[in-house]
């Protein structure tokens, strides 16, 4: 795989991105009620993340954007805390280091804005990215937090920055 680019999401990239997420909850079987797979916001992505104190990132090589993810001050998130949002990539790009340097620039951006901790959501369906939340030193919440509007999601995790 050639070099990665990581930067800021473009209005360009709204259709790529909202692809390579609606195959992926496809591809684990998570394409159901209360997750992104149904949330308008997928389609445009870039007008979301105009929202102060938020911020979305997307890797590409040779031109081809091979997935995305940001972060979000989340309503009724604990002071202090923004949540990491819509991290997905593409099949081909998954297992190469890529969604960790996703989430590594989503750290520096939310400290960068004075956010002291990060809240996810996910489902155990994304058994690949669950692992990973882990690694990267999430850990484990008995309920929600904040109010996401993502009711499918049953996995919530809360990271130190």
């Amino acid at each position: 795989m050639s070099t990665v680019i990581i930067r800021t999401i473009l209005p360009e990239d709204n259709k790529a991105l909202a692809k390579i997420i609606r195959n992926s909850l496809e591809e684990f079987k998570a394409n159901k009620p209360g997750t992104v797979y149904f949330d308008d916001t997928t389609d445009n992505l870039s007008a979301i993340f105009k929202t102060p104190d938020s911020i979305y990132f997307v890797a590409e090589t040779d031109g081809v954007l091979l997935g995305g993810g940001g972060i979000y001050p989340t309503q009724n998130l604990p002071a202090g805390t923004c949540e990491l949002v819509k991290l997905y990539l593409c099949n081909a790009a998954r297992g190469k280091g890529i969604g960790k340097l996703l989430m590594e620039k989503c750290f520096t951006a939310a400290k960068d804005l004075g956010y002291k901790k990060m809240y996810l959501e996910t489902m155990p369906e994304l058994i690949i990215a669950v692992p990973l939340y882990e690694k990267m030193g999430f850990t484990y919440l008995q309920s929600p937090q904040g109010n996401s509007g993502h009711g499918g999601c049953d996995i919530w995790m809360l990271k130190d920055l």
